[in-house]
């Protein structure tokens, strides 16, 4: 990963993560009260946690200083060492937390699913072990909406619905990895003011954790919600994992702001990203794209061409872009980059061509 840090005037689509706190954000963090949430005593993170807890129609929710630690903890209340955990084949909790299923819960792991990272409930039906003790035990189920390496696909309502019928009827929870949900109900047209739409989504999980430092545009933080019970448990799994913090009434003021006046304006993000995906489509180099669903575009060179070297010539013009994988190329759209940084990115992916082709193996 380049480290380099990117000029202010750079049209960074690297990640959602890189969005910086709007000026009313900083004000709104500057004004918080705080307390100490180690002792539950911050004011501004317990009106936060109870209104996401609340807003996705759960009891309770707990705060974590990121979305990785958030879902390990989950992993730990729901599961048992030697338990099996399936979830699809682009998890990010498989792909992307560090191994933390076996490391921290002494889990495995079974991968399911299709191109885009959803799955069936017949798939899921499939993966769940007989009672023998020759087999690992079948101890949860995981779903990621979106599927960031699916190129933030959003999963039917239908399916879920029948993945929780499952799961009901086999005795397994089902948590959600929520990092980019905003993302999936926006998509989907709900809006911030209906309740009665997102409550209705989220109780088809047993936990989720939600992100709100990407499309949401917060500094730091993510949180898990469930059932009271549940929280007091990965309140353990929180302390064991290092994520108690005290004073963090600042980050709990930037995440109610952005509940406020962030989740709507994702829509923009979502046009943003097909104009970019669009103009990939019609460069003579680009042999596939990915369907555009949120705010996340994947598209791969033809063979002879890597990503690297479109990723490191597009920077030379100010756009800043990330390998992923040898010919695979991510970009993602956010708050922080407006309509004409945008209709730059178009002309900028539009008119790349490579100088030679480079070898892919």
């Amino acid at each position: 990963m380049n480290n380099t840090i990117p000029s202010s005037a750079a049209i960074d689509l690297r990640s959602d993560t890189v969005t910086r706190p709007t000026a009313d954000m900083r004000a709104a963090m500057l004004e918080a009260p705080t307390g100490d949430d180690v002792f539950a005593e911050d004011p501004t993170m317990n009106a936060l946690e109870e209104r996401v807890a609340a807003m996705w129609g759960h009891e309770a929710g707990l705060f974590f200083p990121s979305g990785t630690m958030a879902n390990q903890a989950a992993i730990q209340v729901h599961t048992r060492p030697g338990d099996e955990v399936i979830c699809g084949a682009l998890s990010h909790i498989y792909h992307y937390e560090g191994g933390g299923i076996a490391r921290n819960s002494g889990a495995s792991v079974r991968l399911v699913g299709e191109a885009n990272g959803t799955f069936t409930a017949d798939q899921i039906q499939s993966a769940i072990n007989p009672p023998d003790s020759h087999y690992a035990r079948t101890g949860l189920v995981s779903v990621e909406d979106t599927v960031n390496k699916g190129g933030g696909a959003v999963w039917s309502l239908d399916e879920l619905e029948a993945i929780r019928a499952t799961c009901s009827e086999r005795g397994l929870p089902l948590h959600l990895d929520g990092a980019r949900v905003w993302n999936a109900q926006v998509a989907r047209g709900v809006t911030s003011t209906d309740l009665a739409s997102w409550q209705a989504y989220g109780r088809r999980f047993d936990s989720i954790s939600v992100c709100f430092s990407k499309g949401l545009g917060c500094p730091v933080g993510s949180m898990l919600v469930g059932s009271r019970e549940f929280i007091r448990e990965a309140h353990r799994s929180r302390k064991v994992l290092g994520g108690g913090m005290r004073q963090v009434g600042i980050l709990a003021a930037a995440c109610l702001h952005a509940l406020d006046h962030h989740i709507d304006r994702m829509a923009d993000d979502h046009k943003a990203a097909c104009a970019l995906g669009a103009a990939a489509a019609e460069n003579p180099a680009v042999e596939r794209v990915a369907p555009v669903e949120t705010n996340i575009v994947i598209f791969n060179l033809r063979d002879g061409w890597l990503a690297q070297d479109f990723v490191d010539d597009v920077a030379k013009e100010g756009l800043l872009c990330f390998p992923f994988g040898s010919q695979a190329v991510r970009l993602v759209t956010h708050l922080d980059v407006d309509h004409e940084a945008i209709k730059r990115a178009v002309e900028i992916i539009g008119s790349w061509r490579p100088a030679a082709a480079q070898s892919t193996t």
